[in-house]
Formats: C-alpha cells, structure tokens, sequence
C-alpha cells in the first residue's frame, strides 16, 4: 500500500474512532448551538409520549421523542423558583437557600415556620449564558423568569445578550395570554394574538439573526403557559369542550390526597380527570409552538448542530388554583413531593444521536445546565449535573438524587426531602420526622408504604439525606413558639460552609 494512502486510511479509521467514542462517551467533540424550552407546570402525563391516554393532543412532543430521546425519570424541586435556579445555575437550591418560589409574600407557615430562603438567583452564581459568552457565544432569554425582581437580577444582567418578556414575575397576570398583553409582559402584537405565538416569533427571530451572523448561540424559550390564570384560544378551547362532552361522565372529578397541615382540618383534594377544556387548549397551544420551532430550525439548516432540549419546571398542578389537570397515574401534583410534583417531561434531540428512545435513568434539572455546557464543550464547574447524552450513553455515574422543600407550599403540600436511588424513593416529613418509603418500579403510583417492612432500607437512606442535609447546610424549619424545637437531622456534627 502507498504511503498517503496508508496515512488516509489512518486518518479515517482514527475518525471513525473518535465518533464511536463519542456515541459511548455522550461527549460532543465540537460546539453546538442550543435552545432550551422550559413549560411552566406542565405535568409528566400532560403529554403522549409518557401518558398515551392523555387528555390533550401533543403529536409535536410525538415528533420529538421520535426524533430524540425521552428521560422519563426527570425530576426537579416541586415549585417554580428553585427548579430554574438548578435549571440555569446547575446548582441545588439548598446551597443557596433559594428553595421557595421567589415573591413579596410572606412565606407560608402552618404549625411551625417555613425555612428561611432568599428571594432571587444570588449574583455570585454563574448562569449558563455567563459561562457560555466567553466561548463566543449569543444568548438569549424570552419568556418567564422568575429568578428576580429587581433589575440587577433579570437576563440581561445575567449573561444573556437579549431578553423579552422576562422579569420577576411567575405568571402573565389575569388576561396576560393575549394581545394587546400588559406593561409586565411589554410586547406589541396584534389584537387577539395569543403569547405562546409571540414568544416564539421573538425566539426565531433571534435565531435567525444568530445564524445568519454564523454564531453559535444559546436560545432560551420559556413559556408563561400552561400556568394559570388560564387562557387558551376560543376555537381550541371549543374543540375540546365538544370532545370531553362526549366522555362517560366521571363518577367524580377530584377524589381526596390526604390530610394536610396538622393545624388544618380540611382534606386536599386531588384532580383525577383531563377535562378542563382551557387548559387542554393550552398544552395543545405549547406543543403547537414547539412543532413550530423544530420546523424553524430544519428550514434554517440548523437542526444537524443544534442541540434541543425541553423541560417542565414541575409537576402539573392538580390540588389547588383550580386544579386544571390530573397526573394520575403519578400521586399529587404541583407542591408536592409526591411523583405528581417532581417528576416532569424532559425530551432532548441531540444531532447525530439515534432517537425513539425512552431513558428510564433518573435525571435531574442540574442535568439540564450539565448539558448545555457539554454542547458547547465546556468543563463543568463543579456542580453535580451530569449531560444527559452521558447519562443516554450508559457513561454516567448512577448517583442518588437529592431535593429539599422546607416550606408549606401552597398547593398544600408538607415540608420534607426526598431521596430517589433507583427504583427506591425515601421521603421525610419535616415537620414531624415521619418517614416514607416507596419502590417505583412496582408502586408507581405510592400508595404502598415500605417504610416499616423495610427498615434497614429506611435508615439508610435517612442517613444519606441527614449527611446532604449538613453538607448543603440545608435552611429547616423554625419553631413558631419560644421553646418549641424544630425536627432538625440526627446527625450531630457541624455543618460545612454553603458551597
């Protein structure tokens, strides 16, 4: 064989090396573009590919868990604020007390007080628009914020080059979801125009203008939909009204979670229908938008090196606020610790990377932030998410997933920290230490309590939540009363500073 051709077929068989360790490894060898989608409270079994009995017709998440790929153990905090905070930081809410939603409010409080938090992204925490602009990229944010109210703390402060629609508040107000919309959402728009539409329109407009300057870039689009006050399109709603009309009637719509708050005496009740035809009307109009993105970005050629990604920021809300969706057969809802509350949609399509696959590996929101820097090949600093094309890989390290709710919220759920290790789901009540133990792989729905035939199971996961608990010099509950203790970990050393 010749010399050049010996070395050509070198370099291809090195090539080729490279491509199938990168397909084992889940690393990306060369930046990507990347845009980001987060839902706000769209439930786990809001959509097709992990309910197909849903309610509400979504054939644009159908597309994309064809075309990418499906973490269908995806879990974030139970509210808002501290969900995006992992989602845009990477790092847990505990370590930097930001475990509530952020509002004026006074924080919620029932036998005993709610944990002390703070009310915005601390400004010494970087984003992924801060890591990522000095590897050139172009960011954007529009959308739902919810990280900040002051100005210091809004997207662009934070990294992203554009924003729209983004400040801190967590929803777009009563008649926010049409045009003309109000000084808080701030777009002109046409009478009547529905926001999802506009958010989009601004989304692809930067793209567009991102591509055409051959720049990579980070587009973030998050949705105000599907959080209440609802507001979906007339004809849309109308459709579904006629078609949940023609249902078997429910015996009941609502059936009761359980007794919450022990200073409270009335039970929770819990939605177990999908017939609210507005908030149909709106998952439809979110998926609408998505297979309107994906067509976007085919058109401009930009598929094939960017990564998508989207994410609910949790549970759908079935116990309060009107309870417009059900997540059955998942347990509670928005609020809770319950699977209902936590376990969310996260889809991912990665170029290159062969989809129609169902990952049942549990992930995380820290993931998603793990992610977008392994796009642009970028090392990770520190934080304990791992990319979710490692994790699809088989190439990530199985390790349990921590979260921290030390509040009342106001969906009625309880105050606790969860931990999930495998199929092995552990949780326990703050405000009187009991404790609960699940298997989900046979007991999706938590209605079997292994706590007490399992005890050596128990005590070791409440020890694995007392150490993370230190580590994180987590925020607890406070007594309400001079001399009432609050339950606090059994572990009696000191707490490490916060990370």
């Amino acid at each position: 064989m010749h010399r050049p051709i010996r070395r050509a077929a070198f370099a291809l068989a090195a090539t080729l090396l490279v491509a199938v360790v990168a397909a084992r490894t889940g690393r990306i060898d060369e930046p990507r573009s990347v845009v980001l989608v987060i839902i706000d409270d769209l439930g786990w079994a809001d959509i097709s590919p992990n309910q197909p009995d849903t309610g509400y017709d979504t054939p644009n998440f159908e597309r994309l868990a064809r075309d990418g790929l499906n973490f269908s153990r995806a879990y974030t905090a139970p509210v808002c604020s501290p969900s995006r905070v992992s989602l845009m930081t990477g790092r847990d809410p505990a370590a930097s007390r930001t475990t509530e939603w952020f509002g004026t409010g006074k924080p919620r409080s029932a036998r005993m007080l709610s944990a002390a938090r703070i009310n915005h992204l601390p400004l010494d925490i970087a984003t992924m628009a801060e890591r990522l602009k000095p590897a050139g990229y172009t960011t954007s944010f529009v959308g739902k914020w919810h990280l900040g109210g002051a100005s210091e703390h809004h997207p662009e402060q934070r990294g992203f080059d554009h924003s729209a629609a983004a400040s801190g508040r967590g929803n777009p107000g009563r008649d926010g979801y049409f045009a003309p919309y109000n000084d808080f959402i701030g777009l002109d728009a046409p009478e009547g125009e529905h926001l999802p539409e506009r958010l989009t329109s601004e989304t692809l407009a930067f793209i567009e203008k991102a591509a055409k300057a051959d720049s990579p870039f980070l587009s973030v689009l998050s949705f105000y939909s599907v959080h209440t006050p609802l507001g979906g399109r007339p004809d849309v709603v109308k459709k579904y009204e006629d078609r949940f009309a023609k249902l078997e009637p429910h015996d009941s719509v609502y059936a009761i979670e359980e007794q919450v708050w022990p200073n409270r005496r009335e039970p929770r009740r819990v939605r177990i229908a999908q017939t609210n035809a507005v908030y149909a009307a709106m998952v439809e109009a979110v998926d609408e938008q998505l297979g309107r993105l994906m067509d976007a970005l085919d058109a401009m050629d930009l598929s094939d090196n960017t990564v998508l990604l989207v994410v609910s920021d949790n549970g759908g809300l079935s116990t309060s606020e009107g309870s417009p969706t059900s997540n059955l057969p998942l347990r509670g809802g928005k609020g809770w610790l319950y699977e209902g509350g936590i376990r969310v949609p996260l889809l991912a399509r990665f170029p290159g990377e062969r989809g129609g696959r169902t990952i049942a590996h549990p992930v995380q929101s820290q993931d998603v932030y793990a992610t977008v820097l392994d796009a642009a090949t970028i090392e990770d600093d520190g934080t304990r998410g791992r990319s979710l094309r490692a994790v699809a890989a088989g190439d990530a390290a199985d390790e349990p997933i921590f979260l921290h709710y030390p509040h009342y919220a106001n969906q009625g759920g309880f105050p606790g920290g969860v931990v999930i290790e495998g199929d092995w789901k552990f949780i326990r009540r703050y405000e009187d230490g009991r404790t609960h133990l699940y298997n989900l792989g046979r007991d999706l729905s938590e209605r079997g309590d292994l706590a007490a035939s399992e005890p050596s199971r128990t005590a070791r996961m409440a020890e694995m939540l007392d150490r993370w608990l230190i580590e994180h010099d987590a925020s607890m509950l406070r007594p309400r009363a001079e001399g009432q203790r609050p339950w606090s970990p059994a572990i009696s050393e000191p707490s490490r500073p916060r990370p």
